[in-house]
């Protein structure tokens, strides 16, 4: 790792603590060749690439910032906005598209109180996503949240999930 990597943050996002980017960087090794995993692991610990941690992981792997930056706005994966504790996908391929998928978009965005082009809301519970294709044609109208897949699926059962995750979300944080 390069000397410059150990260094603590400074500037105007002082604070932020390095060292689990340290940690990430150590297990995948300080090369060109696992920047992607690095990146996968640093947005699964922030739920997106915030650029200070970006320029930090530059510095370690000793490649240009452009490189990084390069990476991490080429794969749709990667997100360089904060993102929400649960992700709702909404499939907006030809066959969700033709089984009207805009009700269940307008009753996610209304039961989430998103407008203006808002993807993730206030309190960064929820981040919702309309994705090209999702791969799951024969389940139309299909949406994904947290990685499951909800097929064949409607504007009231989706809701209906969407109150289940913030039932058991306040149920955890109760304990």
């Amino acid at each position: 790792m390069a000397q410059s990597a150990v260094l603590t943050d400074s500037g105007p996002k002082a604070g932020r603590n390095f060292s689990r980017v340290q940690e990430i960087i150590k297990d995948y090794g300080a090369t060109e060749s696992a920047l992607i995993p690095i990146l996968q692991k640093v947005q699964d610990e922030y739920r997106y690439l915030p650029e200070e941690i970006l320029t930090f992981v530059a510095t370690a792997l000793d490649i240009p910032p452009a490189t990084v930056y390069g990476v991490a706005t080429f794969y749709a994966q990667f997100s360089l906005e904060p993102k929400g504790k649960h992700i709702i996908k909404c499939c907006d391929g030809t066959a969700c598209h033709v089984r009207k998928n805009q009700t269940i978009i307008n009753a996610i965005e209304q039961r989430l109180n998103l407008s203006d082009g808002r993807q993730t809301t206030d309190d960064h519970r929820f981040t919702f996503e309309i994705v090209s294709c999702i791969g799951a044609c024969a389940l139309a109208p299909a949406v994904v949240i947290d990685g499951r897949v909800y097929g064949q699926t409607t504007p009231e059962r989706i809701v209906a999930a969407i109150d289940e995750i913030e039932e058991a979300d306040k149920a955890e944080a109760a304990q």
